[in-house]
């Protein structure tokens, strides 16, 4: 069953939800989407989950956050640096960005081109650029961005009971932050 995604434009003021005013989300969401000028930090006030994709660029002040980038947002395999920053950073805010035409969705159609990548670029041979495929390819491979990251943000709220878990989507070409949540 496909569930409904609302894909929420955050342009003004009003457009954030009331749940996240006054909180670091929110002025993550200033300094980003609304080009707000920077305060100065010492320490992250939020966790930054988000795609390793290198078209995506965020507009926040230094020592504002902690950022781990990954294909599709996915922090599954980094639990402890999550972990690290609620610990030890004393973060309670995290949010998770994903974004368009990920590359980390539909991954099992790119399996000729990454082996042959793998071989062109590092000199491996075909059966371990293709053993390397199989075997990590099903760990990172997505279906959908934005299902994706409301997912995993659910999956993080109930590991981290009292941590704000807030799934968001980054639009490659315009460059904004925009919430979604499941109706």
């Amino acid at each position: 069953m496909n569930k409904q995604i609302r894909v929420i434009s955050i342009t003004k003021e009003d457009d954030i939800p009331g749940k996240y005013r006054d909180t670091p989300i929110a002025d993550f969401l200033h300094y980003h989407n609304f080009k707000a000028p920077f305060k100065t930090y010492s320490s992250a006030q939020l966790l930054i989950g988000m795609c390793m994709d290198n078209r995506k660029k965020l507009n926040i002040p230094e020592y504002f956050a902690y950022i781990i980038r990954t294909g599709g947002a996915n922090l599954r395999y980094s639990e402890f640096k999550v972990s690290y920053a609620i610990a030890i950073g004393n973060v309670k805010y995290i949010i998770l960005i994903s974004h368009n035409n990920c590359g980390m969705v539909n991954l099992m159609a790119k399996k000729d081109a990454f082996i042959k990548g793998l071989m062109e670029n590092t000199q491996w041979d075909k059966q371990r650029a293709e053993e390397h495929f199989i075997n990590y390819a099903p760990m990172f491979e997505i279906d959908n961005e934005k299902q994706f990251v409301i997912d995993e943000a659910e999956r993080l709220m109930n590991k981290y009971k009292g941590i704000m878990v807030v799934p968001a989507f980054y639009k490659i070409g315009d460059n904004l932050i925009y919430l979604l949540e499941e109706n």
